[in-house]
């Protein structure tokens, strides 16, 4: 977008929201940067600079707003649309890998070296990966520094610094203030507490228009027992994290900024960043609903819909393994059935959390538990078991890559190489595990019925042709589809799934795809 500074000085002009996270803007006079939205007093033109992010920002010299909050906003939906080096090294950033294992460690994650990197990065954002990963640093610890009790090293560490040092040192350089001082400021206005020294309550929050609630309650009605539990207004589930395990629950809060309420308990706070950047991820926090609705609307079929629920999500995962192992779990069979199915392998195959929470008290299993597992507790044909060992071993064999910084052309040809999956699993699977928004199992009966195409050798292609100007939003026009009155139960028409399977016996069951949505 910086390609096109006229572009941003209108943005900024109009101090429209939707464009708050798409990139900021930077005052040479002040030193400061801000979000478009930001209510202060428009510069003078010749004096303002902008940037795809507040890394680079931060780079230049340049210090947050303290009333607009720039570094605070949801991420840049752009990173989750687009498929590109920089976008797949961006969504690693965001789940902490630099943190964990460094520059080095990111860039064999994506097949690089580390100065194809850094050339990549700073061309486009102004930044390499070290200023990008302190950015998220800095705004992690400034969250927890005024909204936590924690003590600063613990803020230091959960925040992913290397030293206490080095914490302090990052706040004075992009905060121009100590965190003592940051949190003195803030205190009488806490938007979360620490409730003990690994239990966090922090605001997640999503641009507006925003079915948040529509997508927790798509998550309750497929909760496992023990892996997950649900109430009227809140979703919680275990999480593996790089250090340990974590326990999230989920609520909408409408007052004031829209904002999702997570309660976290940590193992080791070193994974707080993870775990809340897989938090947005699940819900889809990053999105950009506007633009989605204005483009999808475009369609007569899809319009009402839009309209009647604006801002619907696309629910995603926080391990994208486990929704992987669900899909084959839920082929072929209702959702009852696939509920119990996936509760039967957790049980036997999962690992017990040390500290149960409620009714949560299992883990997914791991792909190295699943690689040679007999799965004699669910009953299911063999080659469906088959096909779930196979994909198991491709990931713990490091052949198949499921994580946020893959390529997701590559993966979507690794997992139809899988026998026993088809295209309908591989596009579902693309479009919740892989957050492709752009992803569409064209092969759907229910999308077929909405758009009233005829079953018939042609179907498949005809819903893929009408599609074609949803992209790359065709993810979130499914999800109108689905959840738009389509009749419960429609068949789906996967015949890749079934045939490379095996051949259905007469009578057999058809497959039920709506019961994996």
């Amino acid at each position: 977008m910086i390609d096109d500074p006229e572009r941003c000085r209108r943005a900024l002009a109009s101090r429209d929201s939707r464009f708050d996270g798409w990139f900021v803007a930077g005052v040479v006079s002040t030193g400061i940067y801000c979000r478009p939205s930001c209510p202060a007093l428009p510069p003078a033109r010749s004096a303002v600079r902008f940037w795809s992010t507040a890394a680079a920002a931060q780079q230049a010299g340049f210090r947050p707003c303290r009333r607009c909050r720039p570094d605070a906003t949801p991420g840049s939906p752009e990173w989750d649309v687009r498929g590109d080096l920089v976008a797949r090294a961006m969504r690693l950033i965001a789940d902490g890998l630099v943190d964990r294992e460094g520059v080095n460690g990111l860039a064999r994650a994506l097949g690089y070296s580390s100065r194809q990197l850094h050339r990549q990065l700073t061309a486009e954002l102004g930044a390499g990966a070290v200023a990008l990963a302190r950015a998220q640093r800095a705004q992690t610890a400034r969250t927890l520094i005024e909204s936590s009790d924690l003590p600063m090293a613990d803020v230091a560490f959960a925040a992913g610094f290397g030293s206490v040092r080095q914490f302090n040192d990052t706040v004075r350089a992009v905060y121009a203030t100590t965190p003592g001082a940051l949190r003195a400021q803030a205190r009488g206005q806490r938007s979360g507490v620490a409730t003990s020294a690994r239990s966090l309550v922090l605001r997640l929050p999503y641009r507006t228009p925003g079915d948040v609630e529509g997508t927790l309650a798509f998550l309750a009605t497929r909760a496992i027992p023990g892996l997950e539990a649900a109430c009227a207004d809140a979703y919680t589930r275990g999480m593996r994290l790089a250090h340990g395990a974590a326990v999230v629950t989920l609520s909408p809060r409408s007052g004031g900024t829209p904002h999702v309420r997570a309660t976290l308990r940590l193992d080791d706070l070193r994974d707080l960043s993870a775990a809340v950047q897989r938090c947005r991820r699940l819900l889809d926090l990053d999105a950009d609903p506007r633009t989605i609705d204005d483009h999808l609307s475009a369609d007569p079929a899809l319009a009402p819909r839009v309209a009647s629920a604006p801002g619907r999500r696309v629910p995603g995962s926080v391990d994208p393994f486990e929704t992987a192992v669900r899909t084959i779990l839920g082929q072929q069979v209702r959702v009852e059935a696939a509920r119990e199915h996936v509760r039967r392998v957790t049980a036997a195959r999962g690992k017990p959390l040390t500290t149960p929470d409620g009714q949560v008290t299992h883990l997914f299993p791991t792909a190295d538990a699943l690689a040679d597992a007999s799965l004699d507790e669910i009953a299911m044909p063999g080659t469906r078991k088959e096909a779930l060992r196979s994909l198991a071993r491709a990931v713990a064999e490091g052949r198949l890559d499921l994580g946020p910084g893959a390529d997701r052309g590559q993966t979507r040809e690794d997992l139809l190489s899988v026998r026993g999956l088809g295209a309908w699993s591989v596009e579902y699977m693309a479009m919740r595990a892989l957050g492709d928004p752009d992803a569409l199992p064209a092969g759907d009966a229910g999308l077929r019925h909405a758009l009233g195409i005829p079953k018939g050798p042609r179907a498949e292609q005809e819903v893929a042709d009408r599609a074609e100007d949803w992209r790359p939003w065709r993810a979130y026009a499914a999800q109108h589809l689905w959840s738009g009155g389509s009749p419960a139960g429609h068949d789906h028409d996967d015949r890749h799934d079934t045939e490379r399977a095996a051949s259905p016996a007469r009578g057999a069951a058809i497959p039920r795809e709506r019961d994996q949505r």
